[in-house]
């Protein structure tokens, strides 16, 4: 593994950061945070255009056909500027699933539309229990003639309310060989959204519900539970780099901040528990773009022992964040607190993506399942 970013990536990194300091400064941020819909306007076509949409998609469905590695790239300046929208849950999430479970007709009918930006797509994976396992999976798909029918509910389905297009996770039979994945229009005929409100008004939510809705087989995406885990290691990695880039933000306003704001007649920085303070958030910081981008480059080669280094990355960088966005708010003192900071909107980020995709505990069991079983 080269830990060093190619000069490509590099360039990657500095034409997105020049672009999303333009096109998504905090004020558009902060526009969207009670809108259920999200950014899904002027922001998502400039990422359309720039082809950010297709980056890690295959050369035949209009991608660039990029790697991991590179994504993350992205997604840490992503992270850094809380861009809202639904370029994760399209990307990362809906045409994850079908680039790696779809056949070749399923991948060509959908895939041109998720690289063009023309379609927004998301997976539906929980239900009443915070599980990221198969055993969570319980919403039926029945056989019902030359095609299924799916009932029952998906909750917290991230961008579900402008995705034209859906991936559920559902069940035809016992254990992981029963998990199934379904590619369906999120207009289909009985099927209900309800936008949610969570704590991170940046990512929108909603609750699906599935009324006898019947779909022909040709939805049936025909990778199941191996793929559906792929898919969810995936995202952990990809939620760690958003994670990183929003971290590093946040420790770039506490140190300017500590170099501007005075005490006792010098700025705070000159005190030795800030800087411990500073010191401490940078460790942590550098210890979670060590374990993403570790993650990232055994996800993209495939490595055996991919898995474990998704959960390892996304146990330690879920923690790292909120002690970083903690720490940048006590920095500032009552100030970080305020409504006007935007440190809060960074907090509430990093209290949610403590919990998507498996919280530092369950990812913590998978590494020390791992561990037993040798």
């Amino acid at each position: 593994m080269d830990a060093r970013f190619t000069e490509e990536q590099e360039l990657l990194r500095r034409s997105a950061r020049e672009m999303l300091v333009r096109e998504c400064p905090m004020s558009l941020v902060r526009a969207q945070l009670g809108d259920p819909l999200g950014a899904v306007g002027s922001l998502w076509d400039r990422i359309s255009e720039a082809g950010w949409t297709g980056l890690g998609f295959g050369e035949d469905v209009g991608g660039a056909g990029l790697g991991l590695v590179d994504q993350v790239v992205l997604l840490e300046e992503l992270g850094r500027v809380l861009a809202p929208g639904p370029y994760f849950a399209t990307v990362l999430l809906g045409g994850a699933a079908i680039d790696l479970a779809g056949d070749a007709a399923q991948r060509r009918r959908w895939l041109p539309g998720i690289t063009s930006g023309t379609t927004r797509a998301t997976l539906a994976f929980l239900e009443d229990v915070e599980r990221w396992d198969a055993a969570a999976i319980q919403l039926v798909a029945e056989r019902n003639g030359n095609g299924f029918r799916l009932q029952g509910a998906k909750r917290f389905v991230l961008e579900a309310c402008c995705a034209d297009l859906l991936v559920v996770a559902a069940r035809t039979g016992a254990g992981e060989e029963g998990v199934a994945l379904f590619a369906l229009d999120a207009r289909t005929p009985g099927v209900a959204t309800l936008p949610i409100a969570l704590i991170d008004g940046t990512r929108k939510f909603a609750t699906l519900r599935f009324d006898a809705v019947q779909v022909s087989h040709y939805a049936l995406l025909p990778g199941g539970w191996p793929v559906l885990a792929r898919v969810l290691d995936r995202a952990r990695v990809a939620l760690c780099a958003e994670m990183i880039g929003a971290a590093e933000r946040v420790l770039e306003l506490s140190v300017a901040y500590a170099k501007t704001r005075e005490q006792f007649g010098q700025p705070i920085g000159a005190f030795q528990a800030i800087q411990h303070k500073c010191a401490d958030m940078l460790v942590a910081l550098e210890g979670a773009k060590s374990a993403t981008y570790a993650a990232a480059w055994a996800l993209q080669e495939n490595e055996v022992d991919a898995p474990v280094a998704a959960a390892m990355a996304k146990a330690f960088t879920s923690d790292a964040f909120a002690k970083i966005a903690g720490d940048g708010i006590q920095i500032h003192g009552g100030l970080g607190f305020t409504w006007e900071q935007d440190l809060h909107l960074y907090y509430k980020r990093a209290k949610l993506s403590e919990r998507l995709f498996g919280n530092g505990a369950w990812n913590r069991e998978v590494v020390a399942r791992a561990l037993v079983d040798g």
